[in-house]
């Protein structure tokens, strides 16, 4: 019966469709991701006086401060739209396979 409804699963169109969909998507958010840290990692290599130049003068907060901010909070921000992705879209087309692997 449990190998019945896997066969089921995994010969459904719309199980093809939702792993060719989140594969994709994951690829596309963890590329953005790395491109994000990795430009961050050549600025601090290439151009280090960069980061530690003053936001205004007289200040003590560097300009490498804010920019760490933004690589942390943009993990969150990609975390954040891949969760919503899969709440919706994810989430129906699983629903719908289920529904179809019972009939």
């Amino acid at each position: 019966m449990q190998q019945e409804i896997t066969a089921r699963i995994r010969n459904n169109p719309k199980f093809e469709e939702l792993v060719r969909k989140r594969t994709a998507f994951g690829w596309r958010l963890s590329v953005v991701m790395l491109v994000i840290y990795y430009l961050f990692v050549l600025l601090v290599a290439f151009a280090p006086g960069v980061l530690g130049t003053p936001l205004f003068e007289g200040s003590v907060i560097t300009i490498g401060i804010p920019l760490g901010v933004v690589i942390i909070v943009s993990a969150f921000v990609l975390t954040g739209i891949y969760v919503r992705r899969a709440n919706t879209e994810f989430d129906e087309l699983n629903r719908q396979i289920i529904e179809d692997a019972k009939k």
